[in-house]
């Protein structure tokens, strides 16, 4: 079964499980006391799932795209969106995660996905591409763990990261005022996960 299977089927009672809804509410908590977010902002959630995290900053900026390579995900979300009136905007994304992003955007937030992405450097760089002058970004993921984490690896292609590397991929991709922090400890199978939060701007 591929990812995109595997994400597919596993979206209509994604949000059942209590520790992810948990984990997108941290992320969130933690977006919304670094970044500075307006009414007036476009943004984009890349890898959004089933919108744990999109529905909750909606209301705390302008427009908001969902992104994501499930189109099981994306249809959660959107009967989400509908039950509560909350505009989104889909976009379906290849299973590689490439194509076009729809921007430019005010900001750009991601939370989970990166150890999807195989070439994250080069995810930094088109997310530079996607950002309008000033524009901000807010990404969240595991710190390095022992690949404990998931029970089934399947499309994961990090067992987290190291700080030092988010930051140094940010630089290289033109991102100044970069921030490291813990957004959150994620509780699994009776183990502590770590979860960063990388925001930075770009000038």
């Amino acid at each position: 079964m591929s990812e995109t299977e595997r994400f597919d089927r596993a979206a209509p009672t994604w949000d059942l499980e209590d520790r992810r809804v948990v984990l997108a509410r941290g992320v969130v908590e933690a977006v919304v006391a670094r970044v500075p977010l307006t009414t007036e902002l476009s943004t984009l959630d890349f890898g959004c799932g089933t919108g744990l995290v999109t529905l909750a900053l909606a209301p705390r900026v302008g427009t908001i795209t969902g992104a994501d390579t499930s189109p099981g995900m994306l249809k959660t979300l959107r009967e989400k969106a509908a039950v509560t009136g909350i505009p989104v905007r889909l976009l379906p994304l290849d299973p590689a995660g490439t194509g076009d992003l729809g921007g430019p955007y005010d900001f750009i937030v991601s939370s989970m996905t990166l150890h999807h992405i195989a070439d994250v450097q080069a995810l930094f760089q088109r997310f530079a591409g996607q950002l309008h002058q000033g524009g901000h970004i807010a990404l969240a993921d595991l710190d390095q763990e022992d690949g404990s984490f998931h029970e089934d690896a399947t499309g994961v292609h990090h067992r987290g990261f190291p700080r030092e590397h988010i930051q140094a991929w940010l630089e290289e991709a033109g991102f100044l005022e970069i921030q490291m922090e813990t957004a959150m400890v994620s509780h699994k199978n009776g183990k502590d996960y770590s979860v960063f939060l990388a925001t930075a701007r770009m000038i």
